[in-house]
């Protein structure tokens, strides 16, 4: 069996990389939202501690430990609760992401909406599952089509843009009336000063029929080499969605188990990562702005969202010749052509570079 498949995007910056490698300088990459910062202690204690020694297999389901611990943080952080047996661990996010319309059973006949502006994975989770997909930030546009999933993103990758609680509970309203899933990829959630979440009572009015929220470690804990993300929401379709994985093998390793276990149980370290992301968003904004460009939404996550009035690749060819490489727009969809994607995730000392680089 073969997928029809997008060229993989960051394939097509091979130039503008080399480029932006040969300023002397040297390169300053804020193409790809991969974390610098060091993992913390806390993190790395649980993950070489005893869990490091169970030779047999773990659970796909994951120690109650474990889903204990992250329905406590979603209470904590969010406002949100859930049943931590609707708590289900999952190889990063992008893992799920990607397999979730085919987790789902999704086919030929069903549509996946995703956003205009979006990340390309929720694109190739649909192909793979032989699903139609659509491009929509707006309800009323969708027409009859027989929709059996809605991807929402907030905050916002590319964007940074927050949904508001009274826009998602008009995603949830609509969806339900249609028997729909709403899948809400809240892996920046850790990132914003009080962005909702789908399953906070606001928006989904104390039910969680038909919904699942999508976490990630990987920014709020700097986990991404761990892989380590979780799905929860409604308790039927997390039963559902175990009761595929059990066959399937997709298990989170024991180890990462424990670290997951201890990332959610220490709230001092994601408040600490969001204030340094929070400092180089305002010093990268700043910088943009004096030199031109205007930033759209960017209002939390790890991105911002710039543009020069041109052709995103123009602006990305000419920042690469500054040594700068940024993402062009047009990964996440055709209405993204005139901006570029500013990943947050340098260190400081790059950061600094990149502001006095820009400087007219």
């Amino acid at each position: 069996m073969t997928f029809s498949l997008p060229d993989f995007p960051w394939d097509s910056l091979a130039e503008d990389k080399a480029l932006a490698a040969a300023h002397p300088g040297g390169i300053v990459d804020l193409s790809v939202g991969t974390p610098v910062d060091p993992v913390p202690a806390v993190v790395r204690d649980a993950l070489a501690g005893p869990a490091a020694d169970v030779p047999g297999y773990p659970t796909t389901h994951g120690p109650e430990s474990l889903r204990t611990a992250v329905a406590g943080s979603l209470r904590r952080r969010f406002g949100v609760t859930v049943d931590p047996v609707a708590v289900l661990p999952t190889i990063g996010s992008k893992e799920l992401v990607a397999w979730l319309p085919t987790l789902l059973g999704l086919g030929a006949d069903d549509t996946v909406v995703i956003p205009e502006l979006a990340y390309p994975t929720y694109e190739v989770g649909a192909r793979f599952a032989g699903a139609q997909h659509v491009r929509s930030d707006s309800t009323a546009a969708l027409g009859p089509r027989r929709v059996a999933l809605v991807w929402l993103n907030s905050p916002s990758n590319p964007t940074g843009r927050v949904l508001p609680a009274a826009h998602l509970r008009k995603v949830v309203d609509w969806a339900r009336e249609r028997g729909a899933v709403v899948a809400s990829d809240e892996c920046y959630l850790s990132l914003s000063q009080g962005a909702p979440s789908v399953l906070h009572p606001d928006v989904c009015g104390g039910s969680h029929e038909g919904l699942l929220a999508v976490h990630s470690m990987s920014k709020s804990s700097s986990l991404a080499g761990y892989r380590a993300g979780f799905v929860t929401g409604d308790p039927r379709l997390v039963a559902a969605l175990l009761e595929v994985r059990k066959h399937a093998g997709m298990i989170v390793p024991r180890p990462v188990q424990a670290a997951m276990e201890a990332a959610a149980g220490d709230d001092a370290h994601v408040g600490a990562q969001a204030r340094v992301y929070d400092r180089r968003r305002g010093r990268l904004r700043a910088a943009f702005e004096a030199a031109g460009y205007r930033i759209d939404h960017s209002e939390a996550g790890l991105y911002l969202w710039a543009t020069a009035g041109e052709l995103g690749r123009a602006t990305v060819r000419r920042l690469a010749e500054s040594g700068i490489l940024v993402a062009p727009g047009d990964f996440y969809g055709p209405a993204g052509e005139q901006h570029v994607r500013v990943a947050l995730t340098a260190t400081d000392e790059r950061i600094d570079e990149a502001v006095a680089r820009l400087k007219p």
